[in-house]
This record gives structure tokens, C-alpha cells and sequence, in this order.
């Protein structure tokens, strides 16, 4: 993996901190990552801490390196973080759905989830890649609702992890021969992005063969439509009105091409956005009745027997996550 410490001058970082004592380590640290209620300690007399990061506000490609203990609870919004150690001993989501981290292998960050970190003498390397590229490149393959969500249960193979890091070891290829703002950059960008839809499945309805061709253009519509409105009360008939087509024919449609009508569509992107929302929820501040209603879910019974069919799990379980 290309050590981001010898990176030329040509790629000026747009993070760097170094430190040898524990109060600068939290105080320079803890603000990338939301951070709160962070400890660190000596391993032994020699104390220090190195992060740099390059890339821009898309991508950012980064190192983390630390001879001492670390932990802490985190969070990141609007990004997705892929994280590996190339030394040391590092376990995520301590408590929860913890992950002791093995050398070598891409491990997610909690999307969009305050979570517990524990790190100690370690060289971790990650990338921050935005909301925005995420989801352009899910669009690719995957019908989209805004929600991002990836099954983590199942380990990478070796193959989908050779490929992440052949990616990222081209796009700093990329961002040091031509810079950031290069036509070369951008699609690196994305090359990695695949990379990670490769390590993880993502948890989204493929399209369906055909959905982009000329004769589906109002499905698409309803569907956009859907998912720009989810949270308002919607008929099959505001569909259809939205995509300029009869009801019949959005009905037939929906079920010709996606195999669902069009009512239970809407509810399947209503229930990924009630997850999502129940997974970066606080449950003692918030109930899961409050999420359901603010999806349109009023019949707690139901909807609890929806919820399990889609995810394996009741919500109250998702909410103490």
C-alpha cells in the first residue's frame, strides 16, 4: 500500500497533526470524528501520534499512526469510511456489533452511527469517501432511495480486498501525477467506490435489465418520485399522476420490470429509511413509534411484522443497536 509518509511535496495535504503527548492527540484528533469522551495512554515511555490525509471533500486517502492507546466513541456524517491496520490490535463498535479488526482487512466504520473505538499501537490506514459518490455509484447498479446500508455479516474475499487496494493504490497514483482537480482523479474516485460495493453487498433492489432504456422513462419518473416523497402521504394515483401515466399502466409497470406494485414499493423505501433513521437514533431521546410515523407507519403491529420480514430483527432491536 502506498505510505502516504513519503508522499510527495506535490500532494499538499489537507490534514496533517503530529504530537507526542496525550492532551495534543485528543485535542487534534478528536474533532475529525465528532469525537467524545476520548482516553489515551502510554504503551511505554515513547509517545507519539501521526495523521495526514490527501485527496479532496469527494475522497480523501489517509494514515493514522499512533505508539500508544486509544479510545473513544465516534461518528461521521455524510461520509463512508473505510478503515485497515496495518499494525497493532484496534476492535470497533465495542459492546454493540464489535469487530476486532484483522491486519489487512477493509472494515467499515458504522454508517452514520455514533459508535465506541478502541486502538492501541497501530498503523491504520482509511478512506473517506462522500455521501455523494457512494450513492452516484450505487445508481449504477442499484435503484437508490438516499439510504446507504451494507451487509457487513459475511468477511471480504481475498480477491474483492486485492481489488480495494489496487484502487486505491492507483488513484493516489492519480492524485500525485495529476492532481486533484484531473479527469484521472475523478474516475479513481470512482473506481474505488466500486471497489468498496465489491468488499460489502449493499443493501439496495438492483435495477432491474432494461430499466434505463427509452421505454421505461416513466417508471422511472414514479419511481424518483417515490423516493423524493416517501415521507408524505402518497396514492398510487399521485404516482401516476407525478410520472404522466394511468394508473393501469404504472401498475403494470411497476410489476413488469421491478415485480412489485407500486404501493408496496413505496412501503419496502419506507421501511430502509425507518432503518436507517432507527440506526443513528439516540433511544433514550427518541421511540420507535416516532421514526415508524414520521415514514407513514401507523400501525405499530403491522408495521413491527413488516419491519421483521425486511431486516430479520424487530426495530425496538435496531434502536438499541
Amino acid at each position: 500500500m502506498t505510505d502516504l509518509q513519503n508522499a510527495p511535496a506535490a500532494i499538499a495535504p489537507i490534514i496533517a497533526f503530529a504530537g507526542t503527548d496525550t492532551a495534543s492527540a485528543i485535542r487534534d484528533l478528536s474533532g475529525l470524528y465528532a469525537g467524545r469522551a476520548w482516553y489515551s495512554s502510554h504503551v511505554d515511555s515513547d509517545y507519539w501520534y501521526k495523521y495526514v490525509a490527501v485527496g479532496d471533500d469527494r475522497m480523501s486517502i489517509r494514515r493514522f499512526q499512533m505508539h500508544g492507546y486509544l479510545r473513544g466513541d465516534v461518528t461521521v456524517e455524510d461520509e463512508v469510511v473505510v478503515q485497515w491496520i496495518e499494525s497493532g490490535r484496534a476492535r470497533v463498535d465495542l459492546g454493540r456489533n464489535e469487530v476486532q479488526l484483522q491486519l489487512g482487512v477493509p472494515t467499515l466504520f458504522p454508517i452514520e452511527q455514533r459508535f465506541e473505538m478502541e486502538y492501541e499501537d497501530w498503523d491504520q490506514r482509511l478512506v473517506h469517501l462522500s455521501r455523494d459518490l457512494v450513492l452516484d455509484v450505487a445508481a449504477e447498479r442499484y435503484l437508490t432511495d438516499g439510504t446507504i446500508a451494507f451487509d457487513q455479516s459475511v468477511a471480504p474475499t481475498t480477491d474483492a480486498v486485492l481489488q480495494w487496494r489496487r484502487s486505491v493504490a492507483s488513484a493516489m497514483h492519480a492524485l500525485r501525477s495529476e492532481g486533484p482537480s484531473s479527469p484521472a482523479w475523478q474516475e479513481a474516485q470512482h473506481d474505488v467506490a466500486r471497489a468498496l460495493f465489491g468488499l460489502y453487498p449493499f443493501q439496495g433492489e438492483p435495477l432491474p435489465e432494461g430499466f434505463g432504456n427509452r421505454k421505461n422513462a416513466r417508471l422511472r419518473a414514479a419511481v424518483a418520485f417515490i423516493h423524493e416523497h416517501a415521507a408524505e402521504p402518497l396514492t398510487v394515483s399521485d404516482i401516476a399522476h407525478a410520472a404522466a401515466i394511468s394508473v393501469r399502466s404504472l401498475q403494470e409497470s411497476f410489476q413488469r420490470e421491478l415485480d412489485v406494485a407500486p404501493m408496496n414499493y413505496l412501503r419496502e423505501v419506507r421501511l430502509r429509511h425507518v432503518h436507517s433513521d432507527l440506526l443513528k437514533a439516540d433511544p433514550d431521546v427518541t421511540t420507535v413509534a416516532e421514526i415508524a410515523s414520521t415514514w407513514g407507519f401507523g400501525h405499530m403491529g403491522r408495521f413491527s411484522h413488516e419491519y421483521f420480514n425486511q431486516f430479520g430483527e424487530y426495530p425496538k432491536h435496531t434502536l438499541r443497536r
